[in-house]
């Protein structure tokens, strides 16, 4: 069995065409492992490949869960596990690409095994949170689970509220589950790992050069497909990077200048988030520090006379 290839990066980093030319040269299949490129109808907004790309090589896991359902890490995971196996089965090699950090963490280190946690105890503490303020909800928390509290910012509602839904639901903290993980679909040895990391303001540009054309190719159109619906704001869709500027604007809230401009400001934060991900989650993973086609094939071109060389050993 030949080495799973994982490709990692910020946003607008141009991890697509990476992943098809290695998917090319390796006879392999591209694995999506970014949490808002699994939704359907959120093609342009999430900036997923395209019909012509994916027809290139192989594509899964990609916009095949509607909107209205709230994924999650521990599902992907399960669905990756399925798909990796069944390309390694067919002789050919899983590429693994996404920005979602957590995804491949999951698959080299396993994740935490937390049970389903009901709706009506999600809607609960949204409604206590809503009601009583992000505050008390992080003094409960501190009461309850100080050791989470201790990792977690006191301003950081969604995932006070994912700590507090835990508590409610299983009378446990969620530290303690942090403690158990599944086995690893991908062991020490049958993967190798690639990060992209471009300069940022070379970066930065691009992500408000691609978010205007994400505005020409459908993405508005997209916000108000998804508005018609009237699902959940808070489900994990209706947070893809732009659409809350998007659906403000459509209510009439903001102007399409100013949303376009809170949209472009939130991804950039969104990167720079990343960069620091892969800094700290995956610091020995061999970089690709150029946006620029040529260069990168040259890094690319030496990184595949180590992947031949653990492929050779196989």
């Amino acid at each position: 069995m030949r080495p799973a290839i994982l490709i990692h990066g910020p946003t607008a980093s141009g991890k697509t065409q990476i992943s098809i030319n290695i998917a090319k040269r390796l006879d392999g299949e591209v694995v999506n492992a970014d949490s808002m490129q699994v939704y359907s109808g959120l093609r342009v907004l999430t900036a997923r490949p395209s019909d012509e790309e994916m027809a290139e090589v192989p594509h899964h896991l990609f916009g095949y869960k509607d909107p209205s359902e709230a994924g999650s890490a521990g599902s992907w995971l399960s669905d990756a596990r399925t798909v990796i196996r069944q390309i390694q089965m067919r002789g050919r090699v899983p590429i693994i690409i996404g920005g979602t950090g957590l995804h491949l963490l999951a698959l080299t280190q396993g994740l935490s095994e937390i049970p389903p946690i009901p709706e009506d105890t999600r809607s609960d503490i949204r409604a206590m949170v809503q009601k009583q303020g992000v505050e008390y909800a992080y003094a409960k928390l501190s009461e309850i689970d100080a050791t989470s509290a201790e990792k977690i910012k006191p301003n950081d509602k969604q995932r006070i509220s994912r700590a507090l839904e835990v508590w409610s639901a299983t009378g446990k903290p969620l530290s303690s589950y942090h403690e158990r993980r599944t086995p690893p679909v991908l062991s020490d040895g049958d993967w190798m790992g690639v990060a992209l990391t471009p300069p940022r303001s070379r970066l930065y540009a691009r992500i408000d050069r691609r978010f205007a054309g994400m505005l020409m190719e459908g993405a508005m159109d997209e916000a108000r497909q998804l508005a018609e619906r009237n699902l959940d704001p808070s489900l994990p869709a209706m947070k893809a990077h732009g659409m809350p500027w998007l659906l403000a604007y459509l209510r009439g809230e903001l102007s399409a200048d100013l949303a376009a401009e809170y949209a472009k400001r939130d991804t950039r934060r969104y990167a720079k988030r990343q960069f620091t991900w892969i800094s700290h989650q995956f610091p020995f993973w061999p970089r690709i520090p150029s946006i620029e086609p040529e260069v990168r094939q040259k890094v690319i071109s030496a990184l595949f006379k180590e992947i031949d060389g653990a492929f050779s050993k196989r």
